[in-house]
């Protein structure tokens, strides 16, 4: 699963991103990337590790949702029902 997500570009300042990727490792466990900066600029990151999926998932779920409480609209996902808060529904 994959989400990308940015804010709106304000004045001349180029927008910030968040980008979050579950996947599973080759032992059966799930590792959820996160990658944060703004656009052409440097970026900064960090992974998780989870041995439940279930765990994994809420753990993307929950990030999601806090990068949309802070202003960020969803640009691309993948792998996952169509999250709310999309760029376009505003």
């Amino acid at each position: 699963m994959r989400i990308f997500m940015q804010t709106r570009p304000i004045a001349k300042e180029p927008p910030r991103y968040y980008h979050l990727i579950l996947q599973q490792d080759l032992l059966g466990g799930w590792t959820l990337i996160r990658e944060w900066g703004q656009q052409g600029g440097r970026a900064s990151g960090r992974k998780e590790f989870f041995p439940e999926r279930g765990k994994a998932e809420a753990a993307f779920v929950g990030a999601r949702d806090q990068q949309l409480g802070k202003g960020f609209h969803v640009m691309f996902s993948q792998g996952m029902e169509a999250p709310t808060g999309s760029y376009y529904e505003s």
